[in-house]
């Protein structure tokens, strides 16, 4: 499913923690990782081979922490900014999935801050993985911790039935035959939308989504899920996707990158910064056919 994959790195302590958290992309298929290092500026021709040697040595020890993992790996070093060098990489290198780290504090400024993730997601042509890192304090020093584990293991499929969200779907039935037992489907009603002049129907559109995810989780426990539950809150979206990762302790979040109703702004308002920023698990966004046609 993810043969190779691409990660962003920025040779922080941080970018090492996202690191370790790819070994549960091996199980999925994950063979070949590449390295992006984007300096985000255009240095001087005297002064490229200076910089190239000095930021070396990192990507060395990086390359080496994901060969101790299994991967095959190497790096490159490019002079643009991020958000246009890891997905311009990712393209020409033929990468199924890019990784970046995602914190919503400041860890020294040292990670891929809210901004520059969700420009590399909003961007992407290929699925992105965003690993949330938290900062624990002991004593008075921050340690950063990376929030992931067996990719497999629970795994939380979100919805609103748009395109985008069914091409998201095919990547969890990959998870389930690699090994994947328990998933939930989750479908929001989202109150915004419906409590003004559609509370009336809100059985209605329950019964008529219930019957939708049952096709879903007919399809999975053909490939061998053990258990697939059906979720249909009624409420805030990206309050119902966290609250759902956390009482499940969800593994991976899985989710179309555009959609209808909540999913199409998902990248421009609060419901990106909620859900990545918030949710105890990594989130798989999958872009949408528009997103790649337009790469």
């Amino acid at each position: 499913m993810f043969d190779k994959i691409l990660i962003a790195t920025d040779l922080s302590k941080a970018s090492d923690r996202v690191l370790a958290c790819t070994r549960g992309l091996i199980p999925l298929g994950a063979k070949t990782a590449i390295l992006v290092n984007a300096l985000g500026i255009k240095p001087l021709e005297e002064m490229r081979h200076g910089m190239a040697h000095f930021i070396e040595p990192y990507l060395k020890k990086q390359r080496e922490l994901l060969a101790t993992e299994g991967f095959q790996a190497t790096s490159e070093l490019a002079l643009g900014p991020a958000v246009v060098e890891v997905n311009r990489i990712a393209k020409e290198r033929g990468a199924s999935l890019v990784v970046v780290g995602s914190h919503g504090a400041t860890l020294a400024r040292e990670m891929f801050l809210g901004g520059t993730a969700l420009g590399i997601v909003s961007h992407a042509s290929v699925p992105v993985l965003l690993i949330r890192l938290k900062i624990a304090e002991d004593g008075e020093e921050a340690r950063c911790e990376a929030m992931c584990g067996d990719f497999r293991e629970q795994v939380l499929y979100c919805t609103d039935f748009s395109e985008t969200a069914e091409r998201a779907f095919p990547f969890v039935e990959k998870i389930v035959e690699s090994g994947g037992k328990r998933v939930t489907l989750l479908h929001v009603q989202d109150r915004t939308h419906i409590e003004k002049y559609l509370a009336h129907r809100l059985d209605e559109f329950n019964e008529v989504d219930r019957q939708r995810l049952e096709l879903l989780r007919a399809r999975l426990e053909q490939r061998g899920a053990a258990e697939v539950r059906i979720e249909i809150p009624y409420g805030s979206p990206s309050r119902e996707i966290v609250r759902e990762a956390q009482e499940r302790g969800c593994h991976l979040i899985v989710m179309g990158s555009q959609g209808r109703g909540f999913l199409e702004e998902m990248f421009l308002g609060s419901v990106a910064h909620q859900v990545i920023r918030r949710a105890p698990a990594p989130v798989l966004l999958v872009p949408s056919v528009r997103e790649t046609e337009s790469s």
